[in-house]
Formats: C-alpha cells, sequence, structure tokens
C-alpha cells in the first residue's frame, strides 16, 4: 500500500472509529437518554460557573439556534441548567446539574482511559511526533475548512 492509501485508510477509519466507540463507551445504561452530541455539548459547558448559549455554540462550531434545540433537550433531562446572571438578567448562563456533573466526568474518564493507552504504546519520541502529526491535521482543517465554521 502506498503512502497516500494508507494514510488515507488511517485517517478515515480513525475519525470514524473514535466516533463510534466514544458512542459505544459513554453512551452507557445510565445515559442512554442522551447522544454523543449531547455528551459534547455537556462538555462545552463545562463545569464551574458555567458559559452563556453564544460561547458554548462557538466551542461546539455551531450556530446558537442549533445548540438551542439539543440545550432545551438536556433541561428537560436535568443534565442542564439556565441562570439568569444577576448583574445583567439580559444574560443567560448553562450550568451543569449534577446529574450533567456526573456525564461530563463519564465523559472525561473515556478521554483519559484513551490517552492514557495511547502513552502506554508509544515511547517519548513517538508521542512527540504524534502530537506534532496531529496539530498538523488540526492546522490543515482550521486552515483550509476553519472559514466555512458556523457561529
Amino acid at each position: 500500500m502506498d503512502t497516500y492509501a494508507a494514510l488515507n485508510d488511517v485517517l478515515v477509519n480513525l475519525f470514524r472509529d473514535i466516533m463510534e466507540l466514544e458512542e459505544q463507551a459513554i453512551i452507557t445504561q445510565e445515559y442512554q437518554d442522551i447522544t454523543n452530541n449531547d455528551m459534547h455539548i455537556i462538555e462545552a459547558v463545562g463545569l464551574g460557573e458555567g458559559n452563556n448559549m453564544t460561547t458554548i455554540a462557538k466551542k461546539m462550531k455551531i450556530t446558537v439556534g442549533s445548540l438551542t434545540t439539543s440545550m432545551n433537550s438536556l433541561v428537560k433531562k436535568h443534565y442542564v441548567e439556565r441562570n439568569r446572571s444577576e448583574e445583567d438578567r439580559r444574560i443567560v448562563n448553562i450550568t451543569l446539574t449534577e446529574k450533567g456533573i456526573k456525564a461530563y466526568k463519564h465523559h472525561e474518564e473515556f478521554h483519559h482511559r484513551m490517552i492514557d493507552h495511547i502513552k502506554e504504546e508509544l515511547n517519548a519520541q513517538e508521542t512527540t511526533v504524534l502530537i506534532y502529526s496531529l496539530a498538523k491535521l488540526v492546522d490543515f482543517f482550521q486552515q483550509v475548512y476553519g472559514e466555512n465554521e458556523e457561529s
């Protein structure tokens, strides 16, 4: 197999497999009421004081309108809550509930296990090359497709 075909095969399968395997790993019996996308929204809300819809939408690289539908569902399912700012009542912050924090930590654990496994399999030099190579891939996507981001 030539270099082009090998890289194409690895990248195509990697992207597909990460999404499928992540969904299998994090959407367990306990979290069957949400989607993998919902879990990423929970991740974007983050721990602590939360974020407003615009900030979350930017992190997700989607429109606020697209986020609203998912957010309404997550509020109904008690993963997140909306809180008006005391300083400026026009500002609504989204924060994780106790259930949302538990889901966040469950998702975070998947990522820790994935990274720990990769680190176990690679030496320091290989890890450095992998980080450099993946950063180049991210740069490519941001340069070529970044201008088409929704916001």
